[in-house]
Order: C-alpha cells, then structure tokens, then sequence
C-alpha cells in the first residue's frame, strides 16, 4: 500500500499542512534504545521509483532515519520518526528540531526518506528532526480529539498535548545519542497548534517554538466558523476526508485524503444544489464524519468549543517564540494574531515576536510570496521570513548569533516593504473611525443627519452573493486579495467610497466595525469588507502597455479585509438572540489586524453585505435554534438596512500610523 498522499487530489488545506509537516523530517543514526526498524541502506531511488534528485540525494547522504513508539504517561505510544545527522557523536551534538502532526509522518519505515526538510538551508545546517503522528493518528495509539481540550489540572496520568509534548522531549534527551540537551518546536497551521499546546508548562529542553498559522479558536475566528458564521467549503474539502475514524494504528493512504466528489467544476451551483446543511451528512458524508456531527450538535459557543479554546492555557511558556502568520489566510489569520497577542499577555519576560506577511495558508514555505490574486507585492517575501527562521533557531538551539528580530516584523502591503515595530499594533497608531455616508460616500467624519437615513438591499439565500469569482472546486485562495467590482455591480451589495486621498494613508492593527442594521426578517449574516480601489487612470500605464496586452489596473478594487459575523451572536455567542423585524440594532464585531498603505490618488471603500457564498453557508434569514437543523422552508427573502446618522453612525474603527515625515 503506498505510503504516500496523492497530491494531485489533495485540497489546497491538506497540501498547505503537509508542507507543513514535511517541514521537520530528516534522517541519521544514535538512538541508544533499538529502532521499530534498523535503518537500512538509502537506495538511489525511493520505493516508488522516482528519478533521485540532487536535494533528495543530500538528505539521504546526511541523515539516517529512526522510527520509535514513544510511551506516554498514560501507557500510549507515540509513533516517532528520527533524521539524524550522520555525524552526530559525543563530540558533535544536535538539536532536536520536532513537528507534531495530525497529517501522517509518512513514508513509514527505516529505508523510506522524506525528499524535503524545512528547507535546503535547514537541511544543511543540521538538526535531529524529530516527526510525531499526535495521539490516535495514523501510527500512534490512543483516541485522537480534534484540538484536544488542554487541562489546568491533571492527575498522574491524565493527558493533553502538553503532556504528550513533554513526554516525548523528556524520552528523547534521555535516549537518543547525540543530541545536546535542546529543542525546538515547529509547525504550521495543525501543527502549529500542537506547537502552541506543547510550549505549555513547557520541558526543561525546549528553548524556541515557531507557532505558524496556528489554530487559536475554532468557534471565533479560525478554520471552522468566523464569529459563529459556518465555513462551507472547509467542512466539504477538509472534514470531508480527514474526519474518519481510526480504530487502530494504520498507515496512510490515498482513499485517506478523498474529499467530496463535487462532480462539476462549478463550485457555486454544487453547493447550492447541495441544498441546507441538515441534508449534507446523509447526503454527503454518509454517517462516516464523526466530528461534523459535533459541529452539528453545538451551534453555538458552549463548553465543547470554549473547551477548545487553547489561547487563554497558553501559560507558564519558558521558550522563545515567534509566532507567523499571513494576512491573505482564510484559514488561521485570527490564529497567528490572538496567539502572539495571548502569549505577550500571559508571559510577561517570555520573548516572544511576531511576523506577518503577505501570505495564504502556508505559503511562505511553498511560494515565492510576490503575488496573490490581483495583487503584486513586488518582491520574494517568502524569503525574508525563511532565512529569518534559520537565524532563530540557530541562536536559540545552537548558540548562533542573535537573528535581527524586532518585536514585529510585518509586511505593509500597498507600499509593498516589510516594517519593524516594537509592539504589535504599533504603539504610535491612533484610532480613527471611517463612516458610512449618504450617496455612497465614506469619510473620517461622523454623519451630520440628524434623521435615522438608512440604505437597504433584499438578501435572497437562493441566490447568494459569492466569495469570488473563480468558482472552480479547487478552493481558491485568491478571494483573499481579489478585485472586488464584482461584487459592486450586485444589487445586494453596498458600497461606500472616500474621496480621491490627498495623500498616503496607512492603518495598522486592528479594526472592528460597529454598523446600525435592521431586517425584515429575524436572523441575518453581516459582512463587512475594507478595499484598495486604484485611481481611474493608472499612472505610468500607456497605450503601448494595453497592445502590449499588460493589464489595465484602472479602478481596480483590491480586497484587503473582509469579515463576516452571524447577526445572532450579537450580544453573545452563548446565547443567540432573534432580531425584532425593523427595529434598528447595532452589530459591533472585530475584524482581524491589517498593515495596509492606501496611496495617494486612491480610495478607501467598504462594502458591506449578507451572504458570502460558499465560504460561509446560507443563513436562512429566518431564526432557528440550531441553522444546521433549518428545514428549505426556513429560508427566506429579507430586506436588510443600514443606517447612517448621528444617533445610528456605522461605521469601521480604525488604526491609523502616522506617515514616516510626521
């Protein structure tokens, strides 16, 4: 059976956390207790019989490969690959440098090698790579718990990733030859939150961890729900394979990553035929999907998801930490932030830093970084945080010089060049509110009306707005810097414009909107997005560009922000509350942090609207207690309004950097 997953069939989540995970592998020879598997001869080729290569080649000439079941407190045993560096001895020791992962450490046995590290430049520096499948995945014993609960308080053998994550640093210094008393924890997205639980309570042995794009709050704001709103396609590319049970040990496969047969390319038309989410598991996933059930069965932020909330444990971290995060995720954007921000909190004298860049999920390790969607960020960002990363490690885990690392590093798009602050927001922003006007217009100014002006749209759930235009079924993370002007030609969608600016303006930080809604039904979804529209004329484009067939970006409206928030969860996300048809209600939600320079000559534009589909599933307008429960009948025609006046001001608060001349 091949050990292998078929990336060519793989949703761009499962291959951004395999990139993840293949991030911390390697191979070499030390151990003291004896392997599951001898190490064996690294042949030419690998057993699938691709052609060697001269990376692959280096690993398998640098690194022998272990592969240990570790024991946990509880009896459990952890499957445990090792890559250490062939000149590993008591007079040349490592670090260990560990990923633990939910996504399968494969290829599974002593002569089977991983063809990429971290990098090429982490490959040649050297470390003990150390790649665990967590608890009741693949190989490893015990019952897997999506983001299993940490507990505060434990009895001799009770267990949680912390736990898990000690035990296996406490097993490996002891045994393995070699190494030099060092750790470093590493991941991204999944695995990211395994880096973030293991740093709890954290061993004596590890000195630096690198949470990247990691899992804060499933119910909030990462992966699943946005402030309570459904992630559709999520659910269908991502539970839709990963969620099967696992009785036992087991290698993985490829029927491991199947996800949903959409049977067209029309992304949009299948998930409206697909009908409301109470048909989806009969329909779709058949009984097999044991934790869409649990999504299914708490609807709202009750103990099972505050359970999973592992930002308020994030506690008693003795480790270095830099966290990353990319501001064009759909995934873990929230993530990154909250963590950084949990972590400054809670462990005061910690070093802890932050980097941001203009990135999806992953991409920093498997993209250049220079675009995305429509946007062109002028340069390989990926870069600046890859060798930036090395220098990290190295000081921590090797006594190498102190990398430039300021508290923030963080990428400002629009003048397009990376920023060091000494705190994150910056502590010289200033707060600054971008209202909705009448006619469109947006300003810094508050509205002079004194009347309750209002400006409404019918929001039909048959026939939604969509997230982007690129309705193909691969789940394309473009929509996260895409020209929005499709959506401005909707009637269901509003759109407010600022002036031309007279000069740059950047916001840096937070933003939360604060909008005055009513609705003729009782339940509504409100999405607010923050865009960089380009001037008419773009300068410097000619007529020998357009016959040149370059693209004429005149007008051009870039999304940098878009939020969405199920109007329900309003006053609390416990206890949701119906809206009283027409009676004005204000909706105050935070929006995740930008760095965003909008230049001179362009304008800043908010479109607010109430479906966002099929990112986020259809709200049926009309309040049920549980929208995975609504029957077709509940779906309903709704005529929403905002308004915009003195006593009714919506608007979008913001922070905003004074310019470098100031």
């Amino acid at each position: 059976m091949s050990a292998r997953v078929s990336l060519a069939r793989t949703s761009p989540l499962v291959l951004a956390l395999l990139a993840s995970s293949a991030c911390h592998v390697e191979e070499k020879p030390a151990p003291t207790p004896p392997p599951l598997s001898a190490p064996a001869a690294a042949p030419a080729a690998t057993s699938e019989g691709d052609a060697p290569n001269a990376r692959a080649e280096f690993i398998r000439s640098r690194y022998t490969k272990y592969e240990y079941r570790i024991p946990m407190r509880d009896g459990a045993r952890l499957f445990t690959a090792l890559y250490v560096p062939n000149d590993a001895s008591p007079s040349r020791k490592y670090p260990f440098l560990m990923t633990r992962t939910p996504y399968s450490v494969a290829p599974y046995g002593a002569d089977r090698y991983r063809e990429r590290l971290v990098s090429e430049a982490f490959e040649k520096e050297g470390f003990i790579f150390v790649h665990q499948d967590v608890r009741g995945r693949f190989m490893s014993e015990g019952a897997f718990v999506n983001v299993r609960p940490h507990l505060d308080k434990k009895g001799p053998k009770d267990i949680d990733e912390s736990t898990d994550t000690y035990d296996t640093l406490e097993w490996l210094t002891k045994n393995v030859a070699g190494n030099n008393g060092r750790a470093g924890l590493l991941g991204v997205s999944y695995p990211g939150f395994y880096a973030s639980a293991g740093a709890i309570d954290s061993h004596p042995s590890l000195k630096a961890i690198s949470p990247q794009a990691p899992i804060g709050d499933w119910f909030r704001g990462d992966d699943m729900h946005r402030h309570g709103a459904f992630n559709l396609q999520l659910a269908f590319h991502f539970f839709a394979s990963f969620d099967k049970p696992r009785p036992k040990p087991k290698e993985d496969s490829e029927d491991d990553w199947e996800g949903v047969d959409y049977g067209t390319p029309d992304a949009y038309r299948f998930f409206l035929s697909a009908g409301p989410l109470a048909e989806a598991e009969a329909k779709h996933f058949k009984g097999e999907r044991p934790f869409f059930r649990e999504i299914v069965a708490h609807p709202n932020y009750d103990a099972f998801w505050q359970a999973r909330n592992i930002l308020p444990h994030l506690r008693n971290i003795k480790a270095a930490v830099l966290v990353v995060g990319g501001f064009y995720d759909t995934e873990d954007l929230y993530g990154p932030l909250a963590t950084y921000r949990a972590i400054e909190a809670q462990n005061p004298g910690t070093k802890n830093s932050i980097v941001m860049g203009p990135w999806k999920h992953g991409g920093w390790w498997y993209e250049k970084g220079d675009k995305l969607g429509d946007a062109d960020f002028g340069f390989a960002t990926s870069v600046v945080l890859q060798d930036l990363e090395l220098a990290f490690f190295k000081h921590h885990l090797k006594d190498g010089p102190e990398p430039e690392l300021s508290e923030a590093l963080v990428f400002e798009a629009g003048a397009n060049r990376f920023r060091r602050f000494d705190a994150w927001p910056p502590r010289e922003a200033k707060k600054g509110r971008l209202y909705l006007q009448a006619s469109g217009a947006l300003s810094f100014e508050p509205p002079k009306n004194t009347e309750a002006e209002s400006d409404e749209y019918v929001s039909d759930p048959d026939k939604p707005v969509p997230h982007t235009q690129e309705m193909g079924n691969d789940w394309s993370t473009n929509y996260m810097a895409e020209d929005q002007r499709f959506a401005s030609r909707r009637p269901d969608v509003l759109e407010y414009r600022s002036e031309p600016l007279e000069r740059d303006v950047t916001l840096a930080g937070p933003l939360e909107a604060e909008v005055w809604v009513s609705t003729t039904g009782t339940d509504a979804d409100w999405v607010v997005k923050l865009i960089d529209e380009n001037p008419g004329k773009m300068p410097g484009f000619t007529k020998e560009d357009r016959w040149a067939g370059k693209k004429d970006k005149g007008g051009q409206q870039i999304l940098v922000r878009g939020e969405p928030f199920r109007g329900r969860f309003r006053e609390s996300y416990e206890a949701p509350k119906p809206f009283v048809p027409g009676e004005p209600t204000k909706v105050k939600f935070a929006v995740n942090d930008v760095l965003h320079t909008f230049k001179k000559g362009h304008r800043i534009v908010i479109q607010v609207q109430s479906t966002w589909f099929p990112f986020i599933d259809r709200n049926p307008q009309k309040f049920v207690p549980n929208i995975f429960e609504a029957k077709p009948s509940d779906y309903m025609k709704a005529t929403h309004r905002v308004y915009r006046s003195q006593a009714m001001p919506s608007a979008l608060e913001v922070t905003i950097l004074p310019a470098l001349d100031e």
